[in-house]
């Protein structure tokens, strides 16, 4: 009877870790593709750039865990949910335009189901709570710097309002449910409203972490009274 129910229990987080995977695919495929096309790529580098935004965070999370091939070249799916939201976003960008800023959204929607699937996934494969939640901090933000690092940005990690940290409190709220016995599933769900609402917070109220300052520069500002 026992390792039945363990097995069902085996399962069921793999199956929320696949779910929440693909949905923060698909989002984060559509801030990609999004900001592909408002640089004015052609389709294949908005494409491209969809796979890249969506794929890179899990792919890096897997080869650290062993998890190898990682899912996102070994599973059909991944490809399948990054192409078409791809595709949805060249052929119906005016459609989200009204959005005050879709890539923001987007991005804010797809760190926070990375941040709780990478931690999820960590936690299924044996490592402890704090790596768990290192881990699912770098599946967020992985995505996100791959995608800038292709549209020579500075990626926003290292630049924005809490992005890293909103990743890291929502990987957090997973980890301490593991460890506390709670359910899987409400805790995910927890995590990844706390993310969003911490990085939608952060752009609305302008919420910055202390920014290294050059001496020099502030000098000058000393001087022009600034």
């Amino acid at each position: 009877m026992f390792p039945a129910v363990s097995l069902d229990v085996a399962a069921a987080l793999k199956t929320l870790v696949l779910t929440l995977d693909l949905v923060g695919t698909f989002v984060f495929a559509l801030s990609g593709a999004t900001a592909g096309v408002k640089r004015r790529l052609d389709i294949f580098g908005v494409l491209v750039l969809s796979f890249v935004a969506a794929n890179s965070g899990g792919i890096v999370r897997d080869l650290l865990i062993g998890a190898t091939p990682p899912a996102a070249i070994s599973d059909w799916r991944y490809l399948v949910v990054s192409v078409a939201a791809g595709v949805l976003i060249f052929f119906w960008y005016p459609k989200v335009r009204h959005l005050r800023n879709p890539v923001l959204v987007f991005d804010g929607a797809g760190l926070a189901l990375f941040c709780v699937a990478g931690a999820q996934k960590a936690l299924v494969y044996g490592l402890a709570p704090w790596m768990a939640a290192l881990l699912g901090m770098l599946t967020g933000v992985g995505g996100g710097v791959a995608r800038d690092v292709l549209l020579s940005q500075v990626p926003a990690v290292l630049r924005a309002e809490v992005y890293a940290v909103a990743a890291l409190a929502g990987a957090g709220v997973v980890v301490i449910g593991h460890v506390l016995g709670l359910p899987s599933a409400p805790m995910a769900s927890a995590g990844a409203i706390l993310c969003f609402a911490l990085r939608m917070a952060a752009i609305r109220y302008d919420w910055h972490l202390p920014v290294a300052r050059d001496p020099d520069e502030q000098e000058t500002e000393a001087r022009d009274g600034r």
